[in-house]
């Protein structure tokens, strides 16, 4: 893509004008550093400038540093509609909804686990169920789902498979109010019952990772965030709500299929098809929506639990003494209602986060109370092979990017053509030589998901924390990793 496409804002900030393609309504932005944006692909510039399109778009259309192609709308964009005469597009949120990482700190050191690597390597793989089609450890009944769906996290703590620490430190405790379970299809709920505390396939991953000493950035706030110690054992948790929110996704593409015309929207993708935030057909996806985003916690915890039996059985300490503990919870797959100030005037707009991740800075009461004169954790996820980051929000983020930041290292390659680069079985042997376990049980994933097909997180990170949308804090490198 030719820079002469964009005019340079500032060292990490590239903009398209709207008159760049009939019908945008704002400018789209492309936050990168001068490396990144010569390396853009034109497909996700055409995605992003139809996103500026869209009706009721306040300020401008986003994409992160980590943007690749998406459905919809890029993976790393984020865009802001109007309650009034904006809209709410599933192209925006993605198809598994609340896809998400949480970051889990222990009072484990490297030294401590290396004896134990591929023991705790074979018992996480046989106790967290991944791969296409996997069922959960839990059996719920539909009454038992309605209720995982309308109260996300606490359902969990009422049935003792999360403490109120977890809560404390998970965006919106875990529980998105506007959840009606009588907005989900019965097809939706077929395939969600049966898979909470599933990894799934994928990019997802549970990952058991190093914080080196020479990789903490910030100390004082990686103290804060509970990374306290030197070669500590920390774990990620990446995955959403499986196949459940795809159909939901599936199902209201249907629905807002007529509202188009029914509306009168101008929609140029038929990837970005809408309905205003208003409407009814907005405000029954907007609820399901939520109902998927209360499972994807529910999900995320219900892994940590099973994470927290085994570390304990293998250690021989429970695991409040191991120091088990959520950090961060924090969903990249989302729409959420949030207010910023606009043209002068603070306004609630409906931010779409799809790839992104929130980033707010200190004194938000959205933050935990334990961060709030910090500002949120944000975590990063990188490749199997290279690990995943830990960054902090910034007011920068609160003013310019309607609070977001990025979520990943972003794809450079797909999947297939990753296959034909190397077979899995190799990639698992030069993972091995760089002391990383890996465990799967679909090996072309692991060619997928291999470093080679992604952008370099060091790279991404960096352009985040030069546009001061997130502060760097610590960069973890993997040990362990069991694959969907």
């Amino acid at each position: 893509m030719s820079r002469e496409t964009f005019t340079q804002i500032s060292d990490s900030v590239w903009e398209i004008a709207p008159d760049y393609k009939d019908g945008m309504l704002v400018p789209a932005r492309v936050l990168s550093s001068r490396a990144l944006i010569d390396g853009i692909d034109e497909k996700v510039i055409d995605q992003i400038t139809n996103v500026a399109c869209l009706p009721g778009i306040r300020r401008y259309a986003l994409c992160m540093p980590d943007g690749h192609m998406g459905y919809g709308f890029p993976i790393g964009g984020v865009a802001a509609f109007s309650i009034d005469d904006g809209v709410i597009s599933p192209g925006g949120i993605g198809f598994d909804i609340n896809c998400g990482m949480r970051l889990l700190r222990t009072d484990l050191t490297l030294a401590e686990l290396e004896p134990r690597k591929e023991q705790l390597l074979n018992e996480l793989y046989q106790t967290i169920p991944s791969g296409v089609g996997s069922s959960g450890y839990v059996k719920l009944k539909q009454d038992q789902f309605r209720d995982v769906m309308e109260r996300g996290l606490d359902w969990c703590l009422d049935n003792d498979y999360a403490v109120d620490h977890d809560l404390d430190h998970i965006e919106n405790r875990g529980r998105l109010d506007g959840a009606d379970s009588t907005a989900v299809s019965q097809k939706a709920i077929s395939r969600g019952i049966n898979q909470m505390g599933t990894l799934g396939s994928g990019n997802h991953y549970l990952e058991i990772a190093v914080a080196k000493p020479e990789h903490i950035y910030d100390r004082n706030i990686a103290n804060r965030f509970g990374i306290d110690r030197e070669n500590q054992i920390v774990i990620s948790i990446h995955c959403g709500s499986r196949g459940f929110g795809h159909q939901i996704a599936t199902d209201y593409l249907q629905v807002f299929s007529d509202c188009a015309k029914r509306y009168g929207l101008a929609v140029r993708d038929r990837e970005l098809l809408s309905a205003p935030v208003t409407s009814t057909e907005g405000q029954r996806y907007f609820k399901a929506m939520c109902c998927a985003a209360n499972a994807a916690f529910v999900n995320r915890q219900l892994i940590t639990h099973g994470v927290r039996q085994v570390f304990s059985r293998i250690f021989g300490r429970d695991a409040a003494k191991l120091g088990i503990q959520t950090v961060y919870d924090v969903a990249h797959n989302i729409a959420k209602r949030e207010r910023y100030t606009i043209e002068g005037r603070e306004q609630e707009v409906l931010v779409h986060r799809k790839g992104a991740t929130r980033s707010f800075g200190p004194g938000r009461d959205e933050v935990p109370a334990a961060y709030r004169d910090i500002g949120q954790p944000v975590i990063v996820g990188g490749s199997m092979e290279t690990g995943s980051a830990l960054l902090c929000g910034t007011t920068v983020a609160d003013r310019e990017t309607f609070g977001s930041s990025l979520h990943g290292a972003g794809r450079t390659m797909s999947r297939m053509k990753a296959k034909k680069a190397m077979r899995g079985e190799a990639v698992k042997q030069r993972m091995k030589e760089c002391g990383i376990l890996v465990k799967t049980g679909y090996m072309p994933g692991l060619a997928e998901e291999a470093a080679y097909a992604y952008k370099d997180i060091d790279e991404v990170v960096d352009a985040v924390h030069a546009a001061g949308i997130s502060r760097k804090v610590a960069r973890f490198h993997p040990v362990l990793n069991v694959k969907g």
